[in-house]
């Protein structure tokens, strides 16, 4: 037995006897065939062989090493090519080994249309082909676009509103009461003056604040020589107002767009913390905490982050024209190409920099620092409620997993149960699942509480690491009392259950805690009680969002779908003709034989459908 095990082990000495020493893309795979890391190298062989020196391997390296049962290289042109090839695998296989940054989003940015007679401005997500006009941003965060659609609305007052709302206008709206929107919809403000306001919105939002101060410095004085004291009067608020936004901004006497990198290490997590400088302004920062599985040098995971951030989510990216790094690295050329091709533009990265960029790192590398510092905060925060749930239950063993289980419906219509995961780190939510119940009477939630941990538990053999030390039912002994008899029949008795009620009063702090028979007190230990509550929280916003959308979506669902002999295309017909499903609805038989590839019998078929006779 042994010697066939040796003979299944990967043979390293042998391999790397034929490695190549290209450059090119190396795929480590476990017994299974499954990918464990992708890497691309220069030297194939160099660096392969870095993986199997007899000392100075880590622990985390050595682990990988030990699942390794093969290795398959792909020879590249260049250091480039094995750049760009090693990202569009890592996008595909997603490897367990690699980070996989999450960030695929379209970034929000502040959209003004530029085609209407009072244009507007508006909250974009991505850069819309469709729509013409410009694009400001990226934004790092919505909150971020909010906050700047706010404050022009105070400065300029250019309206927010869709064409449609605006249109239909017979009086002002709330927004011109408030002194936030000039109401051109009912011609309150002459056209010369409203396009004014957007030509002062476009020069800020392009950063040229400094110089729409001046203009509008030289517009005070002529409207004070011409005794127009009121019109004086809000065009120096503007100015109080935008040179207070500067007072608040660190980064706006430069001009340029950049992304700056921060960073920073500590009790074994890292954080990059990236910048957004677009013309010149500083727009706010996103902090990501990749979750590196070996122990490279700074630099390397640097490089890593770098390749996913602007390689492999290249669609979601709105690229600067510089990136400013805290750190040399050996790879920046090649990634500095590549960053070029994907992005069609030029990318400079820069590590070696001064004055105002220089400014620009230390307050990125500050936000790194600073967010870190908050994440570890919370979690080693998490880990104490943690033991203090432990605590409180008297468990033998720590908690690592846990799960809570919650049911949401309407009336009956559209149950789904939900099932959430936390672990000593918090939620897990890559581990979430919803299950839809169906096959019970409605309304009947132990039956659907039944169902969910039926499907749940009943292949958990197959998958032990999914375990939980620690199941949390929401609701009272009635329902405990099922998922207890439903633990029993799948053997999984020795899970601790614990049931979460409300209460008589249903108010948050005060549930009812049942655990082995008992009503428990959380007093003596707050922590485990907010965690508590933290996981019922969440477990009901994930039921309930869960439920929201079956039920959206059987909604949505035309009645003309069921009816015989009316296809996607009659029913497009259909809506076309009258507007719209309750259009339909409300057609007469005669109405109805007018719509192209409708006789008579269809007619009367979807009438008599419709109206249930």
């Amino acid at each position: 037995m042994a010697q066939d095990e040796e003979k299944e082990r990967f043979n390293h000495k042998a391999f790397l006897k034929q490695a190549p020493k290209q450059p090119g893309v190396y795929d480590m795979r476990d017994s299974l065939g499954n990918t464990l890391y992708i890497g691309k190298a220069k030297n194939l062989k160099n660096r392969l062989a870095s993986y199997f020196r007899p000392t100075g391997l880590t622990t985390k390296t050595m682990a990988l090493v030990s699942k390794i049962y093969s290795i398959e290289v792909t020879i590249t042109n260049s250091e480039l090519e094995a750049l760009l090839l090693e990202q569009n695998l890592i996008k595909d296989r997603k490897p367990p080994y690699n980070i996989l940054l999450r960030d695929d989003k379209s970034y929000p940015f502040i959209y003004l249309s530029v085609e209407d007679e009072y244009p507007r401005v508006d909250y974009q997500r991505g850069r819309s082909k469709s729509k013409k006009g410009l694009f400001f941003g990226p934004y790092p965060s919505g909150g971020a676009v909010r906050e700047s659609l706010s404050l022009l609305q105070k400065v300029f007052k250019v309206r927010q509103c869709e064409n449609s709302y605006f249109r239909n206008r017979s009086r002002p709206c709330l927004q011109h009461q408030i002194h936030r929107c000039k109401a051109p919809c009912v011609n309150l403000v002459s056209q010369e003056e409203y396009l004014q306001d957007v030509q002062d919105t476009r020069q800020f939002l392009e950063g040229k604040s400094q110089q729409l101060i001046r203009r509008l410095i030289q517009r005070m004085e002529k409207e004070s020589e011409a005794l127009r004291f009121e019109q004086a009067a809000d065009i120096r608020d503007q100015i109080s107002q935008l040179r207070h936004v500067q007072e608040q901004q660190s980064v706006t006497r430069s001009t340029g767009d950049a992304d700056i990198v921060g960073y920073s290490h500590q009790m074994g997590k890292t954080c990059f913390a990236v910048l957004f400088v677009r013309n010149g302004q500083l727009l706010g920062h996103k902090s990501y905490f990749p979750n590196f599985r070996l122990d490279n040098q700074p630099e390397d995971n640097l490089s890593e982050f770098l390749a996913q951030f602007y390689i492999k989510l290249a669609n979601s990216r709105n690229f600067p024209s510089e990136i400013i790094l805290p750190m040399t690295l050996e790879d920046l050329q090649v990634l500095e190409q590549a960053i070029s091709q994907v992005s069609c533009k030029s990318v400079k990265i820069k590590n070696k920099v001064r004055g105002e960029r220089q400014d620009w790192l230390k307050l990125a590398e500050k936000n790194a620092v600073m967010s870190l510092q908050t994440e570890l905060a919370g979690k080693t925060h998490q880990r104490k409620r943690t033991e203090q749930l432990g605590q409180l239950l008297k468990l033998k063993e720590p908690l690592t997993r846990f799960e809570c289980f919650d049911i949401s419906h309407t009336m009956g219509e559209a149950t789904v149960a939900s099932c959430v995961v936390f672990n000593q780190e918090g939620p897990d939510k890559s581990q979430y699942r919803r299950f839809n119940i169906s096959g019970i009477e409605p309304g009947d939630d132990y039956a659907a509480m039944k169902v969910a941990l039926h499907k749940r538990y009943k292949n958990l053999a197959e998958h032990p690491e999914n375990t939980p030390d620690l199941i949390l039912i929401d609701g009272g002994k009635g329902q405990l009392s099922m998922a207890e008899e439903v633990m029993y029949e799948l053997s999984l008795q020795h899970i601790p259950l614990l049931g979460v009620a409300k209460g008589v009063s249903r108010k948050p702090g005060l549930e009812t805690l049942i655990y082995q028979g008992k009503e428990l007190s959380a007093l003596e230990k707050d922590g485990a009680l907010l965690l508590i509550q933290h996981i019922r929280d969440e477990s009901h916003r994930f039921a309930i969002t869960g439920h929201r959308q079956k039920r959206n979506a059987a909604r949505k669902r035309s009645t003309l779908e069921d009816i015989p002999g009316v296809g996607a295309k009659r029913r497009s017909s259909l809506l076309k003709f009258f507007g719209g499903r309750h259009g339909v609805l409300n057609a007469p038989v005669d109405e109805l034989v007018k719509v192209e590839g409708i006789s008579q019998s269809l007619a009367e078929q979807i009438h008599a459908h419709l109206h249930g006779s």
